[in-house]
């Protein structure tokens, strides 16, 4: 067929040529300027070349000649960043029903994210996690946590170890650890998870602490609650020293973190309140589901938590100097935690620990990508990589606000226009009010 050309002023026509585009035909986003994430400077002028789910080379656009069958997306003016991670996101059940996943799906990818780590297990979620990778399901690609390792599923170490055994035997990607393991539960956990090779996360149960999480490899800490536990961080200033001495057991044991951020600013009650009321994405999210966040941040706890929120925030700069893992998650949904939408959040209390947009988007893509290295390429722009991008009218290291409204997003190799990212968000608001 002709190639089809995609302007930058787009307009109903070329959204009409990406409809009925084959799927996974070869694209080239053309005359852009890369920022491959991989430690390299921005590459003005040059075309990337997506075949099927992957990035097949990266090559001056004064070079390439596409052919005449390829997909042709204009670049002029643009950067394209690799797809962003969600490394705590949640997943609806299957039992919510269909449109109920799908528009939470779509949320993730209408703001760039290409990847979850889910950290919730339910029923009917692998199969979601396989369809995820056809071209029919239009979603991230999906990395789940089975059902949850917490005292109320759990009662004793020989439970633990079988329910390990489990969830190997299923085919869950990592364990999921929630609050209220015994010392000895979460020790038989963790000793039959790194026999059979699969990864746990999550919290930090009070009756195991911090230390021992750490020796025993327990691969994120999430939410930052186990170090701050550890170091009495709710109730009073926090040293330089303890933190760093925290942060350096932690890089030493292997453990990253999710620091899910701007939810704690929200359950310390330490957001203001107008604006929290009022965070983008909420139209999208179900009328009753907005309703009971605002009544749950009503009934808060009162006062806002003032020296928990910087202790907070001085550990998440603390744990980045020192050189730990910082993966990028917000955990949504979850209170005033719009899927997609809550990375802007989380971007702007990430800035406020003092982090660069560099470091931001660094977390938010190659650190992810380094993580889950053993399953698959992507988080960078590289030959090979999957083609999980982000095209956007502004230069991200510079303002991260450009990650706003993208130009279009790519998911193995699918692309959505701003056209049919606005489309389809306009049904999704319909179908919440």
């Amino acid at each position: 067929m002709a190639r089809a050309i995609i302007e930058k002023a787009t307009g109903a026509f070329a959204a009409a040529l990406l409809v009925c585009a084959p799927a996974l035909a070869e694209t080239v986003f053309n005359n852009v300027t890369v920022l491959a994430m991989d430690g390299s400077e921005a590459a003005e002028g040059q075309s990337v070349v997506i075949d099927g789910d992957r990035i097949i080379s990266i090559t001056p656009a004064s070079e390439l000649t596409p052919s005449e069958d390829a997909t042709v997306i204009d670049g002029e003016g643009r950067y394209l960043i690799p797809g962003l991670g969600e490394m705590h996101g949640h997943i609806p059940p299957v039992l919510d029903g269909e449109q109920a996943v799908n528009d939470i799906l779509f949320l993730y990818l209408s703001n760039g994210v290409t990847t979850v780590r889910g950290m919730l297990g339910s029923p009917g979620q692998l199969k979601l996690r396989e369809e995820a990778l056809s071209v029919d399901r239009v979603s991230p690609t999906l990395y789940l946590a089975g059902p949850s390792f917490n005292g109320n599923s759990i009662r004793s170490p020989t439970q633990a170890t079988a329910r390990v055994e489990q969830q190997v035997e299923e085919g869950w990607d990592l364990l999921k650890v929630h609050p209220g393991l015994t010392l000895d539960e979460y020790d038989a956990m963790a000793e039959r998870a790194t026999e059979l090779g699969i990864d746990f996360a999550g919290h930090v149960p009070a009756d195991v602490g911090l230390v021992r999480a750490l020796e025993a490899g327990q691969r994120t800490l999430d939410h930052l609650d186990g170090l701050i536990i550890y170091l009495g961080g709710e109730t009073k200033a926090i040293s330089e020293e303890d933190m760093r001495a925290a942060a350096r057991l932690t890089r030493e044991a292997g453990t990253g973190v999710v620091p899910t951020s701007a939810l704690w600013i929200t359950l310390l009650q330490a957001a203001d309140r107008e604006t929290l009321f009022s965070v983008p994405g909420l139209e999208y999210m179900p009328a009753n589901t907005v309703a009971s966040w605002r009544s749950r941040y009503d009934a808060g706890s009162g006062a806002p938590q003032n020296m928990h929120v910087e202790n907070r925030r001085r550990l998440l700069k603390i744990l980045h100097e020192e050189g730990v893992e910082v993966l990028f998650g917000t955990d949504a949904p979850q209170v005033f935690s719009v899927p997609g939408f809550s990375i802007h959040l989380e971007i702007e209390e990430m800035k406020a620990s003092g982090l660069s947009n560099a470091d931001i988007l660094t977390s938010a893509t190659s650190a992810i990508g380094a993580h889950f290295a053993d399953e698959d390429t992507f988080g960078v722009i590289a030959p090979g990589a999957r083609a999980d991008l982000v095209l956007l009218d502004g230069n991200p290291m510079e303002d991260l606000a450009a990650l706003k409204e993208p130009a279009g997003v790519m998911y193995r190799g699918n692309w959505l226009s701003r056209e049919m990212i606005e489309q389809e968000l306009s049904e999704i608001a319909e179908r919440a009010r």
